[in-house]
């Protein structure tokens, strides 16, 4: 791979009720720990934490507003999630093609 992987940023997305955080705020531009909670099955302060760790990593910020945070993705972070979500794809790809042939090669001597 030609990037070195974030591991504390795989670490943050790899829990399901941060991915959806994630996808609610990219569906609606933004949101606070409040409006995300009303459409999770977790409490606002669970929230607030979840996005406290996706602010620690980059991948969202905030701004106040009124007595909350407003969060919004950081779309240069996402961006660089993606990139090394690709790269990881594409060596596992071809470690399994690498995988595939030896199996091949094996059954055909197998069958001579």
């Amino acid at each position: 791979m030609s990037r070195a992987v974030d591991d504390d940023l795989w670490s943050a997305v790899g829990d399901p009720t941060r991915r959806r955080l994630l996808d609610l705020l990219l569906a609606d531009g933004g949101g606070t720990a409040t409006t995300l909670s009303d459409r999770l099955p977790v409490t606002r302060q669970a929230v607030a934490k979840h996005l406290g760790v996706l602010d620690r990593v980059g991948l969202v910020h905030s701004a106040p507003s009124g007595r909350e945070r407003r969060y919004e993705i950081d779309g240069r972070q996402l961006a660089r999630a993606v990139s090394q979500l690709s790269s990881v794809s594409a060596a596992w790809d071809a470690r399994l093609d690498r995988i595939k042939t030896i199996a091949e090669t094996i059954q055909r001597s197998r069958k001579n």
